[in-house]
C-alpha cells in the first residue's frame, strides 16, 4: 500500500475513533510543515529527529524488535519524498500495533513526540473545535470550489461526492443547450456583467439553468459539508451571483456578509484575508459569549477554573462546556474513573497531557470542548468548566 493511501480526512468521526481506548503503546507525532521549497526540505529531517525521541522512549519499556516494528511505518513515511513534496501547514502521524494514520493539517502545530497509553489528540481537537474555523464556497457558472480555513490559513478542499463541480455535471441532459455558454468577467473589486452567448430566448433559458445549478450546489453543500462540519459558510462570487444564490439558498450556515469577487480572481492568501475579515466579528462575539457564560456560571457555583475540581466533575458527566487554552499542555496522569490527577514534569515525550485526557472524557460524556486563545482564557490554569449541575 502506498503511503499516500494512508492520508486521513480530519473530521469529528476520526477524532472520536482516535480518542477511544487503544492497545498501547500509542505513538503520536506532530510537526509544523511547509508547503513550498526551500522551507519544506527541512521537514523530513525534523520528523526523523522526532522519531529518535520516540525510539528512546520506547526502548525504556519495550524490546528492540517491538520498537522496530512500531517505528517501521513512521520510518517509511520519512523516506517518502513525494509525500514531503506535498505537505500543508502541519502534520499529525499516529500509530499503534495494527494502526497507522497520517493527517495533513491546514494549521501549524507544535513539535511533539509522545508515547502513551492513548493517542495525544488535543492538537487535532484544537483544529476541529477552535471557534475561528469557516468554509468558503467559491461560486461561478463555470465551476465551484470549496475552501476551509481559520485566521491563520486557507486551503482548498475536495468537494464530497454528490456535490456538482460544473453546471454540466449538475444538470446533465437537462441543460438547455450544452453549446450555449455563460461567462462572467471582472477583476477583483470591479463591477462585472454576465455575458450570455446564445440568441433570442436562450437568455432566459440560460438564467433558468443558472438557478437550477445554484439550487443543486446549495443543496449538496448543505448536506455534504455544512451540516457535517457545522462551520460558517462564506460565499465568494460575483455580485449578481450573490443575489441569485442567496435568493434560493436554504443553508442556515451561510453568513450574511460575503466576498463579492470572482474567487478565481484572487490568490488564496488574498481570499483568506477577505474571508477572515468577514468572519472576525462573529468569531470575537463567539468568544465573548463563551467567557461570559463561564463567568456567570462561576458566580453561581456552577463553574470552575481549578484543575482538581474540574477533573473530579468530568467522570460524573457534570461538565457541560470545557474551555481549553490553545497550545497549553499539562503533563501527567488522569484517572478517568476517580478524577484523580497527578501532574508530572513536562518532557518532550511526556506520558500524556492532562488537558487532552480531560477533553476526550468530557466529549465522551456528552459535553462540549472548545479551544480558545490564551488572551481570552479565564483564569491561569489553562482550562475552565461550566457545570450542568
Amino acid at each position: 500500500m502506498k503511503m499516500t493511501q494512508k492520508i486521513m480526512l480530519l473530521n469529528s468521526e476520526s477524532l472520536i475513533r482516535l480518542a477511544a481506548d487503544h492497545q498501547p503503546p500509542c505513538l503520536s507525532v506532530y510537526l509544523p510543515t511547509h508547503r513550498h521549497r526551500p522551507e519544506n526540505q527541512q521537514d523530513p529531517i525534523r520528523f526523523r529527529n522526532l522519531l529518535k525521541a520516540l525510539e528512546i522512549s520506547l526502548c525504556e519499556k519495550y524490546p528492540d524488535f517491538e520498537t522496530r516494528h512500531l517505528l517501521e511505518p513512521f520510518e517509511s513515511l520519512a523516506r517518502d519524498q513525494d509525500f514531503w513534496n506535498h505537505t500543508l501547514d502541519g502534520l499529525a502521524v499516529l500509530g499503534r500495533p495494527g494502526l497507522f494514520q497520517v493527517f495533513r493539517l491546514q494549521r501549524p502545530v507544535a513539535e511533539l513526540a509522545i508515547v502513551a497509553d492513548r493517542f495525544h489528540t488535543n492538537p487535532l481537537r484544537r483544529i476541529l473545535q477552535s471557534v475561528d474555523r469557516y468554509q468558503v464556497l467559491g461560486l461561478s457558472l463555470s465551476k465551484i470550489r470549496l475552501f476551509e480555513g481559520n485566521n491563520d490559513a486557507l486551503g482548498e478542499i475536495e468537494p464530497a461526492s454528490g456535490v456538482p463541480r460544473t453546471i454540466t455535471e449538475a444538470l446533465g441532459d437537462e441543460l438547455t443547450d450544452p453549446h450555449s455558454t455563460v461567462a462572467s468577467y471582472g477583476g477583483a473589486g470591479q463591477g462585472t456583467a454576465a455575458m450570455h452567448h446564445g440568441q433570442g430566448g436562450k437568455k432566459d433559458a440560460v438564467q433558468d439553468d443558472a438557478e437550477r445549478f445554484f439550487r443543486a450546489v446549495d443543496r449538496a453543500v448543505l448536506v455534504h459539508h455544512s451540516r457535517t462540519s457545522g462551520l460558517p459558510l462564506i460565499l465568494a462570487a460575483l455580485p449578481e451571483h450573490h443575489s441569485l444564490f442567496r435568493r434560493i439558498s436554504h443553508n442556515p450556515f451561510l453568513t450574511a456578509e460575503g466576498i463579492t469577487i470572482h474567487p478565481d480572481a484572487l490568490a488564496i492568501h488574498e481570499l483568506q484575508k477577505l474571508a477572515w475579515k468577514v468572519l472576525q466579528p462573529q468569531y470575537q462575539a463567539g468568544l465573548t459569549i463563551l467567557t461570559d457564560e463561564f463567568a456567570l456560571a462561576k458566580s453561581k457555583g456552577l463553574g470552575s477554573d481549578y484543575l482538581p475540581e474540574i477533573a473530579k466533575a468530568a467522570p460524573a458527566g457534570r461538565i457541560a462546556t470545557l474551555l481549553i487554552e490553545e497550545d497549553r499542555q499539562i503533563a501527567g496522569r488522569f484517572d478517568s474513573a476517580t478524577g484523580r490527577v497527578d501532574v508530572a514534569e513536562l518532557r518532550h515525550t511526556q506520558d500524556d497531557d492532562l488537558l487532552d485526557d480531560l477533553g476526550a472524557l468530557v466529549e465522551k460524556m456528552g459535553g462540549r470542548v472548545v479551544i480558545i486563545p490564551a488572551d481570552r482564557m479565564p483564569g491561569r490554569e489553562g482550562l475552565a468548566a461550566t457545570y450542568r449541575y
